[in-house]
Formats: structure tokens, sequence, C-alpha cells
């Protein structure tokens, strides 16, 4: 749909409408921003797929999603879903349940055996992607659909990144995990396993690619000093939740305890509770308010028997014995010594206090620079300082998640693609995002959220299944049908049912609807009962006379 100029709206609210043959503003159909599109990392336009989804068109809705994202199954499950935290429906009664949509459409192409429906425009080129994680898969994916070449090169046994090694199968089963990535290769993308690249260049020109992708991920553990450390056992999480997925055999004793507060160390904790240990306990320098974890995994994690010291931090280790000092919150909400100290035991202890991109392989390349942290230094294009090699995902510098480097597969592979065929990929400028005040729900009804089911905390902790379960299509039919569809017409006839001169024009089912201006008097009856605000009023002489 042609979206509309937006440049000369007014707020009808604070002037007069005027009417009839002194008609100084008329309606016009446009469109806005949803907040839920806004906020996804990955681009997604929710709005749309769940339109399709409303009307029982799975399949068209599948394919309008993978048209952004292509692994809906995975993202359905790890996601922590920030268009839903956006979504205007949480104020009539609860979020719109996107992710267990996006889910249950994931899962369904799965059972149908759906395959990616696009039109490639090859030229010939090859494109090298160094990471077989999210964010070299998403932009393998995206090259393959645009036409080009692709070969992941993995260091792992396994493609998958820190989906498969660092989230645990009770959040990401490896069967949907290894079916989606399974999707990309039969799109012809090369996955290359067990080859850690360490000349970029030399690849690069032996290969003969024209461009190359680097998105290796965050995988080591960062380091902390902390005095007679090594006196115990200790473990880094991610080295952990790697060595179980392996299959390895993790010796933890009785007692373990966990230092960190984000997801990594609840996952960790949760993990060590399904491996045998009687106590997992985290210790956290700060309190539950400024943790860095969200909220439903300390949730779960308490749930299944986990216990959190908020408001410590380790500053000696003897053995099994753990000094921690007591923190206290300051007013800057930034945590602070109190100089109070107390023991703690445990049998092994799990590092969780962050991981690092392992970025030293590309220090050799003249041209390529890179933050205090290791990360590597991209334009706004994504491109290092070396023509033809881009970065994106953990290694660059940005907030980290699943769906944030799905996201940058997608725009590293719009610039590559623009870079090869010497058409500089321009990002389309965005509408505005429309709030919840604009909305008018003259048809407001609650109707609160689908909850998913999940296994009960007894349950979980004696095995490694999935913990929540997915939506029946009935669930998944209703819960699309609560979107408001903000901001773009849905066409609910509500602007034609209320026009007292019969000026608005219905053109059919998809094609909305049509101003007779001749019959039109600006009274604004329309404006003011359109549920989703798709129409606003303008001034006369305006060229904002969008239609339809």
């Amino acid at each position: 749909m042609k979206k509309k100029d937006m440049t000369a709206t007014l707020d009808l609210t604070k002037h007069d409408t005027g009417t009839g043959a002194h008609r100084s503003r008329k309606p016009v159909y446009v469109d806005f921003l949803p907040p839920c599109n806004h906020a996804c990392p990955a681009g997604e336009d929710i709005q749309a797929w769940l339109a399709m989804a409303q009307e029982g068109n799975y399949k068209a809705a599948w394919q309008k999603l993978i048209e952004d994202n292509p692994f809906p199954a995975i993202h359905g499950r790890v996601c922590y879903h920030p268009c839903e935290t956006a979504c205007n429906r949480a104020y009539t009664d609860e979020e719109v349940s996107i992710h267990a949509v996006e889910r249950f459409l994931g899962d369904l192409a799965m059972e149908k055996g759906w395959a990616p429906e696009y039109i490639p425009h090859p030229d010939g080129k090859k494109v090298l992607v160094i990471g077989g994680g999210p964010s070299g898969l998403s932009a393998a994916y995206h090259l393959t659909r645009m036409g080009h070449e692709v070969e992941i090169r993995e260091a792992g046994p396994v493609a998958g990144g820190m989906i498969h090694f660092g989230i645990p199968a009770y959040r990401m089963p490896r069967k949907e995990l290894q079916q989606e990535i399974r999707r990309v290769e039969e799109m012809g993308v090369k996955i290359t396993l067990n080859h850690r690249v360490e000349d970029v260049l030399g690849e690069k020109a032996e290969g003969g690619f024209d461009a190359v992708f680097i998105a290796i991920g965050a995988h080591l553990g960062k380091k902390i000093d902390i005095p007679s450390r090594d006196a115990g056992k200790m473990l880094d999480a991610v080295s952990f939740l790697r060595s179980v997925e392996n299959g390895e055999d993790v010796k933890l004793g009785r007692k373990v305890a966990i230092y960190g507060g984000g997801n990594t160390a609840m996952d960790a904790a949760r993990t060590a509770k399904r491996l045998g240990a009687e106590e997992a306990v985290i210790i956290y320098r700060r309190d539950r308010a400024n943790m860095a974890a969200h909220e439903f995994e300390a949730d779960e994690a308490m749930e299944e028997g986990v216990k959190i010291n908020w408001l410590r931090t380790i500053k000696e280790i003897d053995a099994t014995t753990f000094k921690v000092e007591v923190m206290e919150i300051d007013e800057t909400g930034r945590p602070q010594p109190t100089g109070k100290f107390e023991e703690l035991e445990a049998d092994s202890l799990i590092m969780a206090v962050g991981q690092d991109a392992d970025t030293g392989f590309l220090k050799s390349i003249e041209g390529i620079e890179f933050e205090w942290d290791g990360t590597v230094v991209i334009n706004d294009h994504m491109m290092t300082g070396v023509e033809g090699i881009f970065a994106g995902g953990d290694m660059v510098p940005s907030e980290r998640s699943v769906t944030i480097a799905t996201g940058h597969g997608k725009k590293a592979a719009r610039y590559i693609n623009g870079w090869l065929r010497n058409e500089p990929y321009v990002p389309a400028d965005k509408h505005p995002i429309v709030d919840h005040e604009k909305l008018r729900l003259w048809y407001r009804t609650e109707a609160p959220q689908v909850e998913q089911g999940e296994l009960s905390p007894e349950r979980r902790n004696s095995s490694f299944d999935e913990i929540l379960q997915g939506f029946s299509e009935k669930e998944a039919l209703f819960e699309a049908k609560r979107c408001l569809s903000c901001g773009n017409c849905f066409e609910c006839d509500g602007c034609y049912g209320s026009c007292p001169e019969d000026a608005i024009i219905k053109l059919g089912p998809g094609n909305r609807y049509l101003y007779d201006y001749d019959k039109c008097t600006g009274c604004a009856v329309c404006y003011e009962q359109c549920p989703c605000y798709a129409i606003e009023m303008v001034q006369e002489n305006s060229a904002a006379a969008g239609q339809g």
C-alpha cells in the first residue's frame, strides 16, 4: 500500500473544523507507524502479518513475516518481544501476545513444509559469511533472496551460534532450531562447519568472494579478578552451557554459586538445578529493580528453586568459602560497598558476568579499527574500515540479543547488496509512531491475552523439556484478532457508515476507501470516529490529499 505524505497534518482538536462552502479542512486517509513495528529489532511488519493471520491466511502471514525474519519458530521462543512492551493494546487490557502467534506460524510452516517464495535477481556475486549464528544466518538468507551465492564458514560443529550453545533446550528445543536452519541450507546456502577462519583476506581471495560479512558472536566469558579465585572449582557460564549442550559430564557438587545477574546467569543456575545440584545460588551486586535479566527469567528461576542473593559481591575465595560484601543502592541507582561481609559455602562457582567476542584474528588486517572492549568499528553501512568487509551481531557496538543480531544480518545484507550492485541502500523514511492516545476505540471491549501453557516447576527440574507450550489454531486466531491495527486502515467501515453526505466510496476488499470532495463538507465525523487513527484532517489547500 502506497504510504501518504504526512507533512501537512494538523490536530483538529486545536482548530475549528469549517464546513460547507467555508470548508477549511478536509479528511485524508493516512498511514502511521504502529509501535510494535517500530520496536521490533528484526524490522518485522508485525501489523501486516497479524492482519493476514486474522483472516486465517496463515501461509501468507508466514511468507510476509519471513520477508524480514527467517526464523519465526526460533524468535517466537527466545525473543524478549519488545514489540509487546510497546503494544497499545496494553492500555485496554493486555498487550497482544505477538511472539506466541509468531511461534504458531513458524511451527505450522515446518509442519506443512512451506518454503520461502521469492524472486531472486542473480548477479554472479559471491559472499563469504564468517559465523553461523543468528546474524550470519540471517545475512546469508537475505543475500540469497537477493540473488547472491553465499557460503557460511562456522568454527563450531553445528550452526546456530549462541542460540544453540548459550540458550538451554528448555527455552529453545533443538529440533525446531535445526529445522529453521536447514531451511536456509535448502535455499542454496552452503554451511561449512568446524572451519575457523584465521585469514579473512586470504580466504576471501582464495574463494573468489566479492564481499565478506563477519558475525562471530560473543563466546568468550569475561574475566574479573577475585583474590585466590583459583582456589575453588570455577567455570565460566558460556563454557558451562556449551559443555552441557555437548553432553559432557559436568560435575558441580551439591551446592553451586553463580556470579552475575543477567539472563545467562539465570540459565546457568536453572541448568545446574536440572543437572542435580541441590542448591543453586545467584550472587548479584545489584537489586532486583536494576538487574540485567528480564523479569520473567528471574521469576521462573525462583519458581524452580534458584536462590538469589541480591546486593552482594564476591571479594575473596578460599577453597569452597566465598567472602561476599553487602552492597547498597545509592541515589543514582548504583551499588555501593557497605563494609559489611558475609560468608557463603559452595562446591563450585559459575562466572556469568558477560561475554566478549574473540576479534583478535582481525587485528592484523590494516584498516579495521576496534573499540576499547574489542568490538569492531563499522560505519553507517555496517562496513569496517576495509572496503567490502562488513560486520554485525555481537561483535560490533550494540545491545545484544538474538533478535538484534538477526536484524543486523538483514540490514547488512541490504548494504552488501547495494555495495555489490553499486546501488547504495538507503533506508526509507519512517512515518510518525501512533500512540494509544490517538486511538478512538468506540468498539473497545476487553479480551485478555491468551496465556501460554507451561510445565510445572516440579517437572521442569527433572528434564530439559520445553517449558512454554505453543498456541492451538483457535488460540492463535483469537490472539491475532486482538490487534488494533494502530495507525492503519483495516476497513472497519466506520467512516463509510458515519459520513452524513455519502462522500466516502468503498473500493473493495483490500483497497480501502476514496473521498468524494465535491460532497465532503469537512464535518470531521469520519475523523472523529476512526478507531485506529487512519484519517487526518488537513488544510484545504494542502498537498497531503492522500486517498484510499
